[in-house]
């Protein structure tokens, strides 16, 4: 039974293979009927249906046949017949032997049609086995295995960890410990709120011990000690549940990951040239974050890399710099990875010579991304990537149930590398393919529209028709019907006039779809017409620039000039400098999400910091956070 759902992946087929040949001879311990023997065994189906339908008709005995029957409908599942599985089923429903293990195989198999032909919901509905039914510890494995697979097409994260932890009492403690690294899995992305709502569950206690370490984790992930002390009250509290022996491995590494704690640290931005504009607004939000912790004892320099990175950074070393914030530019970012750190010129003060001395590598973290990066303990790479929050945008259409989107992007570089990213990420999530359609601007990108929508045949068929019946007939052009979200990327000199056409070019006969776009579209000191216009659009960006707080306020006063844009690197340098005693630990525990005001935070094992941006959508003429 089990190693024939190929789809679910985190039991390997060697496993699959172990439980089956150890249980599939196990017979249901229950006072009301006796099992299929061990020479039918119902865990798994090897041979063509016909065999089995033919065992049906010779038997005499009605358990006999009920079992061959449900051997034959596993059969055509195998061989992804699911319509003459659905028949078989149905028919032998009526006379089916009343047998715990022979109703819940029936169920089973009737959930694995279900999904294939109906809805996730409906094959879960189908797949509900009664307290009082008494199984083979096979069958009750396959269940929650494949109640766990359902939860997870469903997009019920919480359900599927429920599944997951109940399957692992039926498993031998090596395939077992494989699950626990699934569930681990399963629960690094959700939000310390979420696992919190779940964490007193008496009645699945290895379930809620899960999301009580999995919270633990994430809230306390900030403070070392009290990370220590909460895990080892948690251990107390559950002595035997299967990560309290044995911690996930991510989870140990941010124990004894030391952190950062620089007292003196470098910033190396272009404070002159045409870039200064922007490092300016990193600047302020680097002295912003600095002034708000005031009883810290560390210093911060700033050194300029507009004529040479190189020389920049050679003068933090020589001052003692301790953490390195910067550079900003990826050319710059380049010339330092491709400097040799391991060893520094030191210039004497008394003397004025210069000696070369060994060093350690110092931290960094970056102020951009490139491509020649090679993975260093010490080296991270923060970035406002454009093309990053595509890929979030698609994790959160698909998370919003979106399963055929629709892409229109601007024809030009940051167009292209956004909608390849999102194109990707989305495949990470769903086998679906995505359209994407490049638009010029002006009368181009109407038609571009109308070519998308499928407008444009239509009105094609249209013109057809009259030319046929005559000009007279009354018709009204239809748009496409098969997509269920748009994402637009734009900028905001493009976006009020993308959305117009789109609006327009939904026909009469067709609900309009939900609407999503990146906050590189997003208008500066926009007006309440063009927001009016806006309605309905769904937007990602930095969660700060979604509020009203004193904060803001404060910016919007000191430098009434600033657009979104510099206000989104003056949060970035704020989190620059809020980040650098969690890097460490953040990057040795992947579940470790920081809320900074640029997104919820992480680190890849590659040191790249990921962002999750937050949403907010326009409504009644304003934009309001989701």
């Amino acid at each position: 039974m089990l190693k024939s759902l190929n789809t679910t992946k985190f039991i390997s087929v060697a496993i699959l293979s172990a439980v089956l040949a150890g249980c599939g001879t196990q017979a249901p311990t229950t006072s009301t009927s006796t099992a299929p023997t061990a020479a039918t065994s119902l865990a798994s189906a090897p041979l063509a249906p016909n065999v089995y339908l033919a065992q049906a008709s010779n038997s005499k005995d009605p358990q006999q046949r009920d079992t061959n029957l449900l051997l034959a409908a596993h059969a055509y599942i195998n061989a992804n017949d699911y319509a003459a599985a659905q028949k078989l089923l149905k028919s032998m429903l009526p006379s089916l032997t009343q047998s715990p293990t022979l109703l819940a195989e029936h169920k089973y198999l009737t959930a694995r049609v279900l999904e294939h032909t109906s809805t996730y919901v409906e094959a879960l509905k189908t797949l509900s086995y009664p307290s009082t039914w008494v199984l083979p510890g096979w069958q009750m494995a396959t269940y929650h295995q494949f109640k766990a697979h359902l939860y997870q097409l469903n997009k019920q994260p919480i359900e599927q960890v429920r599944e997951l932890s109940l399957l692992t009492s039926y498993l031998p403690p090596a395939e077992a410990n494989e699950v626990n690294n699934q569930i681990w899995q399963v629960l690094q992305p959700m939000h310390e709120q979420t696992l919190q709502t779940f964490t007193q569950d008496t009645k699945s206690p290895v379930f809620a011990g899960w999301l009580q370490l999995a919270y633990i984790a994430k809230h306390y992930a900030v403070d070392p000690s009290q990370l220590v002390r909460y895990l080892g009250e948690w251990q107390k509290q559950n002595p035997y549940h299967p990560a309290a022996a044995k911690l996930p491995a991510d989870l140990d590494r941010a124990l004894n990951a030391k952190p950062f704690t620089p007292k003196n640290i470098a910033v190396l931005l272009p404070l002159t040239g045409s870039r200064a504009t922007a490092a300016n607004a990193i600047r302020q939000g680097i002295l912003a974050s600095y002034l708000a912790k005031p009883n810290e004892q560390v210093s911060v320099n700033f050194y300029d890399t507009a004529n040479d990175a190189v020389s920049a950074y050679q003068q933090a070393v020589n001052a003692g710099a301790e953490f390195i914030i910067g550079p900003l530019l990826p050319n710059e970012i380049d010339q330092l990875l491709a400097l040799n750190t391991t060893t520094s010129t030191v210039t004497t003060a008394a003397t004025g010579a210069t000696t070369t001395a060994p060093t350690a590598p110092i931290p960094q973290l970056f102020l951009n991304q490139t491509d020649k990066f090679v993975p260093d303990i010490n080296k991270f790479y923060f970035s406002l990537s454009p093309a990053q929050e595509a890929a979030d945008a698609a994790t959160r259409m698909y998370q919003d149930g979106v399963t055929m989107p629709l892409l229109l992007a601007s024809n030009d570089a940051i167009g292209k590398r956004m909608a390849e990213s999102f194109i990707q990420a989305w495949k990470k999530k769903s086998d679906t393919p995505i359209e994407v359609y490049y638009y010029d601007g002006g009368d181009k990108m109407r038609t571009t529209v109308q070519d998308a929508l499928g407008v444009s045949d239509s009105q094609a068929r249209i013109a057809r028709i009259k030319e046929l019946l005559g000009s007279s007939v009354q018709s009204d052009f239809r748009s496409r019907q098969d997509i269920d979200a748009i994402y637009m990327i734009s900028t905001p000199q493009e976006l009020t006039l993308l959305k117009a056409f789109i609006d327009v070019n939904f026909s009469v006969f067709t609900q309009p779809v939900p609407l999503y776009t990146s906050s590189r579209s997003r208008i500066d000191n926009e007006s309440s017409q063009t927001a009016q216009d806006l309605n309905n659009l769904t937007m990602s960006d930095a969660p700060w620039l979604m509020q009203n707080g004193e904060e803001n306020l404060m910016v919007n006063t000191l430098w009434s000039g600033w657009n979104n844009g510099q206000k989104r690197l003056f949060i970035m340098g704020y989190d620059a400098m809020d980040l650098i005693s969690k890097l460490a630990q953040m990057r040795s525990f992947p579940g470790f999400q920081f809320n900074g005001r640029s997104g919820v935070l992480s680190v890849s094992p590659d040191g790249v910091l990921n962002r999750q941006l937050s949403w907010g959508r326009y409504q009644r003429g304003s934009f309001r956070q989701l």
